[in-house]
């Protein structure tokens, strides 16, 4: 196994286990961490999954590079799109929120597999960029794309052209990461946001999610699906619990 699973309470934590290689992927990993996403997405007792990289040197440094440096056109087209769809794409469309604790260097696909969590919290020594171009090769994980959402075109292409590593206060300052803290604060500070997760309704969250993700898909209406999903939610318990608690000033019990 190049994963460790940890279930605490409705937060289920997922390390990426592979530290003589500093957590790179190779296509097992990738299997298994799809593999393990799907079942913590389908598991009732999980409200929100938490995804890190064991020690304190990297949450993932890039892709295995020896298992594809042989490959020709259509292997190298075929990687990207499997893995985009097993693993990248997955995250991002998970109906249950996916925060990344970007523990270390970032690279390649690990930063490419922060970015398709829905939430980034990096520690202070963290460092991230996308360094295919000095292999010969693009980002095929998605990365040209979510970088430029999140950051900008100019600064996607400064970071791709250059391949070059920003720190996580730049990569906070460029909105890369949703905040940075001390390495030794880096798994509390996850645990809190998770914690202030689960008080919601995760019925909600994930109308929301798939609400926001709209915005970044090229022939959807996001403001329809933002429509569409606003009405789904009046046919669910949660509002019913969400409303009702309101009214009668106590809080929502959503996850009973």
């Amino acid at each position: 196994m190049n994963i460790l699973i940890e279930q605490k309470n409705q937060t289920q934590w997922i390390t990426i286990n592979r530290p003589a290689q500093l957590n790179a992927l190779n296509k097992e990993t990738i299997e298994e961490l799809h593999n393990a996403l799907k079942a913590a997405n389908e598991d009732s007792n999980t409200g929100a999954i938490i995804l890190t990289g064991s020690g304190e040197k990297s949450f993932v440094a890039g892709a295995d590079i020896k298992e594809f440096a042989d490959f020709d056109v259509n292997q190298g087209k075929e990687l990207a799109a499997k893995g985009q769809e097993m693993l990248f794409d997955f995250i991002e469309n998970m109906s249950k929120p996916v925060i990344a604790a970007i523990n270390g260097f970032a690279l390649g696909g690990g930063l490419e597999l922060a970015m398709a969590s829905h939430i980034r919290i990096a520690s202070s020594n963290a460092k991230m960029g996308l360094p295919e171009v000095s292999l010969g090769v693009i980002p095929g994980y998605g990365g040209t794309q979510r970088l430029a959402q999140l950051v900008g075109k100019g600064k996607a292409n400064e970071m791709v052209f250059t391949a070059g590593m920003i720190s996580a206060e730049e990569a906070l300052k460029w909105g890369l990461v949703n905040d940075v803290c001390a390495l030794e604060e880096l798994y509390e500070k996850a645990e809190k946001i998770a914690s202030k997760i689960l008080n919601n309704s995760a019925t909600a969250i994930e109308s929301a999610i798939k609400a926001i993700n709209a915005n970044f898909k090229d022939g959807v209406d996001g403001f329809q699906t933002e429509i569409n999903e606003f009405g789904a939610c009046f046919g669910t318990k949660d509002f019913i619990e969400g409303t009702t608690a309101f009214l009668e000033k106590r809080k929502a019990n959503f996850r009973s």
